[in-house]
């Protein structure tokens, strides 16, 4: 079977028991990311936890291939080249986690009230690993290929976006102006 790509999302219908779950996925072979959501029964959200396999790595990584590029520059080539490398690692690092958080807000709508929801992202040799922490949890399980995934948050972010512009048009124009808001 080759490797599937996935957005694995465990339900639980109530906040009790996900903390075990939780800990157990981080383990899951292919486990990129994997956060908690849980929703009160007054129907507020929280990220209750996040997890990223190798956070840091793209930071510290840079900074050390910028620090050996600046050896040819000595010492101050080396302390330049290292804050220039653990810049460009850390943009890359804070893109990622700005995706990830329009991907929570996006599946935010499925928790449910009272309950907890994690999401995993996964690369997936077999949906077995997934499929038994859940049953062992009491869990539910949903898979999203990746790639859907992705686009379904861009829509909802270019949605947004849209929105936005048509707000702050409408705040721009002056009230009482009789013009249609088209122009004509």
């Amino acid at each position: 079977m080759s490797e599937q790509h996935n957005a694995v999302l465990l339900t639980f219908p109530d906040a009790a028991g996900w903390r075990p779950a939780f800990e157990e996925a981080q383990h899951l072979p292919g486990l990129r990311v994997a956060a908690a959501l849980e929703r009160s029964t007054e129907g507020v959200l929280e990220v209750r936890d996040t997890f990223t396999r190798g956070a840091g790595v793209a930071t510290v990584g840079s900074g050390l291939l910028g620090g050996m590029v600046g050896l040819l520059g000595g010492p101050i080539g080396v302390l330049l080249g290292f804050a220039a490398g653990a810049a460009l690692g850390n943009a890359a690092e804070e893109r990622y986690a700005t995706e990830a958080g329009a991907a929570l807000i996006v599946l935010s709508a499925r928790v449910p009230d009272g309950g907890v929801l994690i999401v995993l992202e996964l690369r997936e040799a077999s949906p077995g690993p997934a499929d038994e922490l859940a049953a062992r949890h009491g869990a539910t399980v949903e898979r999203i290929d990746a790639h859907t995934f992705t686009e379904q948050v861009r829509a909802a972010e270019k949605k947004a976006e849209e929105q936005r512009a048509a707000e702050k048009e409408a705040a721009e124009r002056p009230e009482g102006d009789g013009r249609a808001p088209d122009g004509a």
